[in-house]
């Protein structure tokens, strides 16, 4: 991976930019740890006389997410408008004081607004800042770039899982420790983000003799995205692989129980193993980034995108008939695990691959709602689905039937748009 640094480069060469934004990330996904620090936040909340319900405590993650979407796609233009530094340290501090102000909820009502509301907006004005700068400095390199960027996020739930738990057994309490995880989030936003710019309009990157063509893309403003047909099926299968991958990461612990009673394993066995599973999950989550990243790279989007949905339908079958097995589900839920951070880097590589880069902060924010949809579909399905389909196994069928839609999808409108279409 030598290079020839340009002068026009930051400090430390263009890669610079992306391993700012895995650390930038490391922070901003933190706020998905919240179903680990559920249940300490339940036994909290219990020793101050109250008795949350279930749904009381999904409330303030399902806010979470909303804001997050509905952000993300608002903070576009700001991206552009202002740079990817600003941006980023608004939205990293938000991100910190969302954490710091949650310590001091007395009830899960309050978490609401302090996490849900405050997290929820701070995470998804920074988001997508590392994001658009990587892709910028990348052209020869997006998918890959933009997918070392994004790993960070992947991997943030399973530090902060870690973490806690050391602390916990430790004997810190739970409010001490939200409190300095938003501190330390607010310090490192405001120093990473310093690191943050796009080229200026001299530098060019030298790309090498042996680099494989690539359709000639121009960039195009989102209201006219918004007619082509790229987008919108760009957009269905965003949404499907979202859904398909949040949906797994909601149920991974109830369908790990049933899994396991059906192998034999009791209760306390069960729960252990799923604990332990935590980190290879995320392990699969956080390397899907790269990897299908770099698969749009050298295949293209289409053939990226078609082969997560064939591996979630080979996942969920091996789930679907192995439904007494440890090792079906260990398979199964790793590959879903995987495809989910596949998408969150296929998606933003495509969006520039396809749309060019001159309005790609406000292209991909749009784009990103497709996260949105599949995040709250997803979140609604893994409260739901037992109570709908009478146990988790029917709903893996459904799944893989689902991706059958994506799969065609993908083959009919996945490409470089050649003319604007009405």
């Amino acid at each position: 991976m030598s290079e020839r640094k340009s002068p026009h480069e930051p400090p430390g060469g263009r890669w610079t930019i992306v391993i700012t934004g895995v650390l930038l990330h490391l922070c901003l996904g933190s706020i998905y740890a919240y179903g680990v620090l559920r249940n300490p936040l339940l036994d909290h909340f219990r020793d101050l006389g109250l008795d949350p319900s279930a749904m009381e405590m999904t409330w303030p993650f399902i806010v979470f997410l909303a804001f997050f979407a509905i952000t993300m796609p608002l903070a576009g233009p700001y991206i552009q408008k202002y740079g990817p530094r600003t941006v980023s340290m608004v939205g990293g501090v938000l991100c910190g004081l969302g954490w710091v102000a949650a310590s001091f909820a007395s009830s899960p009502l309050m978490l609401i607004p302090l996490y849900g509301i405050i997290g929820g907006i701070g995470v998804g004005i920074a988001y997508g800042a590392p994001i658009t700068a990587s892709a910028c400095w990348f052209p020869d390199k997006r998918g890959l770039a933009v997918g070392l960027t994004v790993l960070g996020f992947g991997f943030s739930s399973a530090i902060i899982t870690y973490t806690s738990g050391f602390l916990l057994d430790n004997g810190w309490e739970i409010m001490t420790i939200m409190q300095l995880f938003g501190v330390m989030f607010i310090i490192i936003s405001i120093c990473l983000s310093f690191m943050l710019r796009f080229p200026t309009e001299s530098w060019k990157r030298p790309v090498a003799s042996s680099a494989k063509a690539r359709p000639v893309v121009h960039s195009i403003k989102r209201e006219e995205m918004v007619k082509t047909r790229a987008f919108k099926g760009l957009w269905i299968c965003y949404t499907i692989g979202a859904l398909a991958g949040l949906t797994a990461i909601g149920i991974s612990g109830p369908v790990g129980l049933e899994v396991f009673a059906n192998s034999g394993m009791d209760s306390d066995a069960a729960n252990a193993l799923i604990f332990t599973l935590i980190l290879p999950f995320a392990l699969f989550n956080g390397l899907g980034r790269p990897l299908f990243g770099d698969l749009t790279d050298r295949l293209n989007t289409r053939k990226t995108a078609m082969l997560t949905f064939s591996i979630i339908i080979v996942a969920c079958l091996i789930m679907y008939f192995g439904y007494d097995s440890v090792w079906a589900y260990i398979i199964c839920f790793a590959l879903l695990w995987g495809c989910l951070g596949g998408w969150l880097a296929i998606a933003p590589a495509a969006t520039a691959n396809y749309f060019g880069m001159r309005d790609n902060a406000r292209n991909y924010g749009l784009v990103f709602t497709a996260y949105g949809a599949g995040a709250i579909i997803g979140g609604v399905v893994s409260a739901q689905a037992k109570d709908l389909l009478g146990d988790f196994q029917p709903f893996f069928l459904l799944l893989s039937l689902l991706c059958v839609v994506g799969l065609v999808v993908a083959w009919t409108t996945l490409k470089v748009p050649t003319a604007m279409e009405n």
